[in-house]
Formats: structure tokens, C-alpha cells, sequence
């Protein structure tokens, strides 16, 4: 049972009037979706008035019996959400890495606020609360190569909203490959664990963000670039929080990549718990996709002026691996603005690669990645 009050309020009466948008046949018949089209946006929800967003539903597969499911599909639609007239969007992300999983792919999950349920993970849910003022907006954009059908709900209550709540904020970000050094430059006990990181600069950066509100967590997802037979873990590097502006070291200084995300000792066995789990643990010798995520929501990250959420990549930020993150928090608009999402070639996962041959994965990644290789 959750340890606070929430399992009591059930039984309060509710003041609000609970409403739902969704995808339904308004001829009533039974073709229940929209029809995304590539390379168009749609807007799926619009109220005026205020409230509280309280549930999403999406699910979406190609459209055509003939067509083949679309690989990469969660990396390649994008959503998009709007609170009171805003111009930048507060939510920002692939839609398979705002429902809480990166790599494009999908796998059932749990946790408290975001999952991905059966069939293969491809039902996304989210229960994070959403407040509005005056006008809440979500916008789906298609950069899928096919016809797409495209199913929700959106779940909202109709009612007054508190003065002090905050809005809820999103954002992806992706560094392939992150800066580091070569396997040949130093031997594997000093790339793992040489030097000293004394400044936090150079580290992955999960969220910056200006203004007053908590950071309630992230979904932190790694793609294991390094070729070798040698220990491969490729999470050494400390998490570093910095609030308000501070200097290095900051108040929230860790210990370990699986430390921040509530695990231990190199973890590879998969897990899910309400508020941080490990849905994909690798391959060998910790090679392959990695997908894990923690979620503040019993102790959130409280700022009152800014936020650098950040993370060594490797100690001392040696490694050169396929990082992205998506990062939840709660704040007071106006926010500061946000990387835009990129364009869909560069938001698509890395092929897989079983092979310690160095020139073979740099022949494949320079075709796939053209001018983004850095050795």
C-alpha cells in the first residue's frame, strides 16, 4: 500500500466533473482511431476552463493489414502538450519515451504514474496530474514512414484548480555518442575508474530548467557503444544534482549510475517497482540497450530559482555510449525553453551489433550516422 494519504481520499466526496476526449467513431460505427498521416501534427485535445488532466491512454499501430508494423515506431511520433496559451510546449518528447521507455521499442512495465501494459508493452498509460487554467493542449506529430492509427483517451476532471499548483513539464534529450575516449587510449582499470571529476562539467545533463517547482524524475536509457572483452559496465558515473546555481560539489552528490536509480552492484536483473525499476538490463558483459528509470514522487527534488540535473557518463565522463533521458517535474510558468525535439533521423536508436571488432562498428555507425562518430 502507498504510504501516504491517497488510499483515504477515495472515499471523499469529489467536487469535480469528470469529462473524457478520446479516439471513438463519432459516426458510431467502429473505426475508434485517428489516421495519423507522416509527416502531419494532430491535435487530440482541447479544453477551455480549468482542471486537472487526470489519465492518458494511447496505443498505435500501422495502418493496413498489407503493411508491415513500423520499426522504431515509439521514437518516431512525437506529443506535445500546451498548458494556459503558451507557445513552448511544456511536454516534449517521443511518445514511447514519455510513456517511460526509450530505444524506440516498447515492453511491458509498471511503476506508479507511468506504464506500458499488454500487448507487448504497446498500451501507454500515464497518471501523472496534469492542472490547467485556462486552456490544456496535446499535439501528436508523425514522422512515421506509413499511415498510422492512433487511439486514446484523455481523462480530466472539470473544476477549479489551486492557486499554488504547478505545471507539469516533460523533456527528451539524446547525446550519441556522448564525449568521451577511446578503448585504446588507457587501459580498462583507468578507464573505468582514472582520473577525478571535480567540476561536473561534461556530464550527461538530464534536465535544465529555470524558475520555482520540484523535478519528479526521469527515465535515463543507454545504449552500450563500447567493444570490448574487458569489464564493459558502463554505469560508473556519479548522478549530480545542482539547485539554485550552486557550484561543484553540489547538495545531491552520488555514489553510481545504479545508485541514483535505487539499484546495486551492477545490476542486470530486471525489476519494477513503483517509483524505480530496471525494465532492460543488457546483454553480455553489460553490452546492448539499457533502460531504467527513478521517480521522485515521495521525495521530490525541490527548486526555488533553477535545476541541472546531470550524470557522469562513465567516471570522470570517459565513455562514448548512445545516451537519452526523459525528465518529469513540476513548476511555475513561465519555463525556460527547451532543446526542440530533433528531427527523426536523429531521434532513432543505433543498430544492435554483437561484435567486439572496432573497425566493423565504426564502418556501421558512420553509414547510419553520418558526421556524428567522434573517436
Amino acid at each position: 500500500m502507498l504510504n501516504d494519504n491517497r488510499s483515504l481520499s477515495i472515499c471523499q466526496k469529489k467536487n469535480g466533473t469528470t469529462r473524457r476526449i478520446s479516439s471513438y467513431d463519432r459516426t458510431g460505427g467502429n473505426k475508434d482511431y485517428y489516421t495519423l498521416l507522416p509527416g502531419t501534427s494532430t491535435e487530440i485535445f482541447n479544453v477551455k476552463g480549468s482542471g486537472y488532466i487526470r489519465h492518458i491512454w494511447m496505443t498505435m499501430a500501422t495502418d493496413g493489414m498489407e503493411v508491415a508494423e513500423e520499426e522504431f515506431l515509439p521514437r518516431k511520433i512525437v506529443i506535445r502538450a500546451y498548458w494556459d496559451k503558451e507557445e513552448n510546449p511544456s511536454i516534449e518528447a517521443p511518445i514511447g519515451d514519455f510513456f517511460g521507455m526509450g530505444h524506440g521499442i516498447t515492453r511491458n512495465f509498471t511503476s506508479e504514474y507511468l506504464m506500458m501494459s499488454p500487448e507487448d508493452g504497446k498500451a501507454f498509460n500515464c497518471f501523472f496530474p496534469m492542472p490547467f487554467e485556462s486552456e490544456a493542449r496535446i499535439e501528436i506529430t508523425s514522422d512515421a514512414n506509413n499511415a498510422i492509427k492512433f487511439y486514446f483517451y484523455v481523462d480530466y476532471e472539470e473544476c477549479e484548480i489551486k492557486t499554488n499548483d504547478l505545471r507539469f513539464h516533460a523533456h527528451w534529450s539524446r547525446l550519441c555518442p556522448t564525449d568521451g575516449v577511446t578503448d585504446r587510449d588507457m587501459d580498462n582499470a583507468e578507464f573505468e575508474f582514472g582520473g577525478k571529476n571535480t567540476t561536473g562539467e561534461g556530464n550527461y545533463v538530464i534536465l535544465d530548467a529555470e524558475g520555482e517547482g520540484h523535478y519528479v524524475g526521469c527515465n535515463f536509457n543507454v545504449h552500450n557503444l563500447r567493444f570490448t572483452k574487458e569489464w564493459n559496465w558502463y554505469g560508473e558515473g556519479d548522478d549530480m544534482i545542482f539547485i539554485d546555481g550552486e557550484k561543484w560539489p553540489p547538495s545531491l552528490h552520488g555514489t553510481g549510475t545504479e545508485d541514483y536509480f535505487n539499484t546495486a552492484w551492477c545490476p542486470q536483473q530486471e525489476i519494477c517497482t513503483p517509483y524505480h525499476g530496471l525494465i532492460m538490463g543488457g546483454g553480455p558483459n553489460w553490452g546492448g540497450k539499457i533502460s531504467t528509470y527513478r521517480y521522485h514522487i515521495l521525495d521530490p527534488i525541490v527548486f526555488r530559482k533553477s535545476i541541472k540535473v546531470t550524470i557522469e557518463h562513465g567516471h570522470n565522463n570517459h565513455r562514448s555510449d548512445d545516451i537519452s533521458s526523459t525528465a518529469y517535474w513540476y513548476q511555475a510558468e513561465p519555463h525556460k525553453k527547451q532543446i526542440p525535439v530533433p528531427q527523426v533521423k536523429d531521434r532513432l536508436p543505433l543498430p544492435d551489433i554483437n561484435s567486439f571488432n572496432e573497425k566493423s562498428f565504426k564502418k556501421v555507425f558512420a553509414h547510419d550516422n553520418p558526421g556524428q562518430l567522434k573517436v
